[in-house]
C-alpha cells in the first residue's frame, strides 16, 4: 500500500475527521450524563430544603417560583395545605472563586432557619470556611423583616470570615436577594389571606 501524501489538503482534512469524531464524542457523553448531572443536582436541592424547612407534605419542586427580575427561586414548603416556610435558590457571581449559590430557608414569620452552600468554587480552608457553622450559624433566628443582614465592617451584624471578606460578602448578598424575594413573596401571600 503506498502511503498518503502529505499535503495541506490531506492535513487538514484528516484534521476535520478527527474534530467531527472528537464533537460527536463529547455531544454524546454530554447527552448521557445531561440527566443524571440534573437528578443529583435536584438531590442536592431536594435535601437542603429538607434541613432547612423541616416537615412539609407537599413537592417544593412542582410549586417552584421563579422571581420575575432575578435568578432566585422560590420553593414553598406546605404542611395540611398551608405554607409554612419557603426555601429559595439564591447566588451571587462576586465570590472569590466566582458564583456561590445557596439554599436559604425563611419561615412565613421571616425568621431565617439558615442557609446550606450547593455550589461554591472558594479557597479550601478559607473562602470556603462560609460553608461552616461557625460562619453560617450567624443567620440562623435573624429577621428578614427587622435584621440588618450586612458584614458589621458595612454596619451590619455579621462576622465576615477571617481573610476571606469576599466570600463572606458574596453570601451576604446572596441571603439578602433570598430575603428580598422573600419579602415580595411574603407581601403577595399576605395581601392575598
Amino acid at each position: 500500500m503506498k502511503p498518503i501524501k502529505s499535503t495541506l489538503t490531506n492535513m487538514v482534512t484528516v484534521l476535520m475527521i478527527v474534530a467531527i469524531c472528537s464533537a460527536a464524542a463529547i455531544g454524546y457523553v454530554y447527552k448521557i450524563t445531561k440527566a443524571p448531572i440534573e437528578e443529583a443536582k435536584n438531590g442536592d436541592v431536594l435535601n437542603a430544603i429538607k434541613e432547612l424547612v423541616g416537615i412539609f407534605d407537599n413537592n417544593p419542586f412542582e410549586e417552584k417560583t421563579a422571581i420575575s427580575g432575578s435568578h432566585v427561586e422560590l420553593y414553598p414548603a406546605r404542611e395540611n395545605g398551608a405554607i409554612t416556610s419557603v426555601a429559595i435558590k439564591a447566588s451571587d457571581n462576586e465570590g472569590f472563586g466566582g458564583k456561590i449559590e445557596l439554599i436559604v430557608g425563611i419561615l412565613m414569620d421571616g425568621t431565617i432557619t439558615g442557609y446550606k452552600v450547593i455550589q461554591q468554587n472558594e479557597t479550601p480552608g478559607l473562602g470556603s470556611k462560609v460553608t461552616e457553622p461557625q460562619f453560617s450559624n450567624q443567620f440562623v433566628g435573624k429577621n428578614a423583616y427587622t435584621d440588618n443582614l450586612d458584614l458589621k465592617k458595612d454596619g451590619g451584624e455579621i462576622d465576615a470570615v477571617t481573610g476571606a471578606t469576599i466570600s463572606s460578602h458574596a453570601v451576604v448578598n446572596a441571603v439578602k436577594s433570598a430575603v428580598a424575594a422573600y419579602n415580595k413573596f411574603a407581601g403577595v401571600t399576605h395581601n392575598e389571606e
